[in-house]
C-alpha cells in the first residue's frame, strides 16, 4: 500500500492541469501585448492620415456625369489644399454650405475674384482685374443646361459645377463656395477597377 501511495504520488504531476497551463497564459498574455502594440499603431499612424491627409468618399448620384458615376469610390486629398488652393478644373469635395452635414462634388469652375457669366450654354471667366475675358472650352460636358448669370467671386470664393449641368445642384443655384468649407480634391478612383486611375477627372486648363 505505501508503494502503490508513493507511486500514485509521483504520477501526479504529470496529470496536473496546473503544468500544461502555464504556456497558454502566457501566449494569452502576448497576444493582448501585441493586439495592444497595433491598436496603439493604428491610433498614432491610421488616425492621423484618415482625418487629416486622406479620406474614402463615394460619389452619390448623378451630377457628375459622364465623369464620375453613382457608386463609384474615391480617396480624397486633404492635404494639398494646405499649401495651395484650389485650381480650375480640379475635382473637388466640399461640406454643402446650407448644410455642412453633406459632402458634395463638383468641378472647379472660377477662382477668386474673377467674374463667372453664363450665357446661354456658354461660360465666360473674367480676370480679377477685368483686363481678360475666356470663354471657357469644356469637353467633358455631355448635358448642358444654363440660366445667364453674372457672379463675381469675393477673394475667398470659388464657382462649382456639375459636370452633368441638367442635375447638378451648384454655384449656378445656391451660389458661389466659401474656401473654409473644402474639404479636398478627388486623389484616386479605386472603384469600379477598370476604371481605377489618380487625379480622376482632373482637367488642366491653359492659363489666362
Amino acid at each position: 500500500m505505501v508503494s502503490k501511495q508513493m507511486n500514485l504520488f509521483k504520477s501526479q504531476p504529470k496529470n496536473s492541469s496546473e503544468i500544461p497551463n502555464e504556456p497558454s497564459a502566457e501566449k494569452s498574455e502576448s497576444s493582448f501585448k501585441e493586439f495592444v502594440v497595433f491598436a496603439l499603431l493604428t491610433i498614432v499612424i491610421v488616425l492621423p492620415i484618415r482625418l487629416f491627409v486622406a479620406q474614402p468618399f463615394i460619389v452619390n448620384g448623378e451630377s457628375m456625369l459622364p465623369t464620375f458615376q453613382n457608386g463609384q469610390y474615391l480617396i480624397v486629398d486633404e492635404l494639398t489644399y494646405r499649401f495651395r488652393s484650389p485650381d480650375r478644373g480640379e475635382v473637388i469635395i466640399f461640406r454643402f454650405p446650407n448644410d455642412p452635414s453633406k459632402f458634395f462634388i463638383k468641378r472647379v469652375i472660377g477662382l477668386p475674384g474673377e467674374t463667372i457669366e453664363l450665357i446661354e450654354n456658354d461660360v465666360f471667366i473674367t480676370s480679377t482685374d477685368g483686363s481678360t475675358t475666356i470663354l471657357l472650352e469644356e469637353e467633358y460636358i455631355e448635358l448642358q443646361k444654363n440660366n445667364d448669370s453674372v457672379t463675381i467671386l469675393e477673394d475667398d470664393e470659388y464657382f462649382v459645377m456639375g459636370d452633368n449641368r441638367l442635375a447638378s445642384l451648384d454655384s449656378r443655384i445656391w451660389g458661389p463656395l466659401g474656401e473654409d468649407f473644402v474639404v479636398g480634391r478627388a486623389l484616386v478612383r479605386l472603384l469600379p477597377f477598370s476604371e481605377i486611375g489618380v487625379l480622376p477627372g482632373n482637367i488642366n486648363f491653359e492659363n489666362e
